[in-house]
């Protein structure tokens, strides 16, 4: 049995000829990765929903423009009805986990009252859904060469726009996304 290495906190990035509609051309943050699986937030795949709806929902007041405007994400294909608030670890809220020294991922609601209130982090990122790999799928789908994994960088997740995500988490390596062929095989 081989080893893999641990992939909580990197990014896994898609390579061109993933044709999975839910992960084409995406890049996920992992935020867990044990034996029994995977779980992360697709970090570049705006919903086409803003934080203030999300707010109007939850009947949560705010009056921050920027922040109402806020882009919501799919976080992936999986419990699409929860969100997850990716966001720089400043902090704790009723259901943090806190992944890295950078970067935590909060469940619950506290944190939305918080940010609608301008007193959640200063950097965060809202999904709805979350992406999932049972025990083993993750380590077949990198053995497939479905995915390239980097050590993540809180810059591409919170600073970067949605459409350089995918190249800057790539850059990361030094891998050049546009010079990859799409063609699957092995030498």
């Amino acid at each position: 049995m081989s080893i893999h290495p641990n992939l909580t906190n990197h990014f896994l990035i898609a390579m061109p000829q993933l044709a999975d509609p839910h992960f084409s051309h995406t890049v996920t943050y992992v935020c867990g990765h044990t034996e029994e699986g995977a779980m992360g937030i697709v970090i570049n795949r705006p919903l086409g929903m803003n934080l203030g709806e999300i707010f109007q929902h939850m009947n949560i007041n705010t009056t921050d423009p920027q922040i109402r405007q806020q882009a919501v994400f799919v976080g992936g294909p999986l419990e699409p009805e929860h969100g997850f608030v990716l966001h720089q670890a400043c902090r704790s809220w009723k259901n943090t986990l806190l992944i890295s020294d950078e970067i935590s991922l909060t469940t619950s609601s506290d944190i939305l009252q918080d940010i609608a209130e301008g007193e959640g982090p200063s950097h965060s990122l809202v999904a709805l859904g979350y992406a999932g790999w049972g025990a083993g799928q993750l380590e077949q789908e990198m053995g497939e060469n479905s995915w390239l994994s980097a050590p993540a960088a809180s810059n591409v997740i919170f600073d970067l726009p949605v459409e350089a995500r995918w190249q800057a988490a790539a850059t990361l390596l030094g891998v050049d996304l546009n010079k990859l062929s799409d063609e699957v095989g092995h030498a």
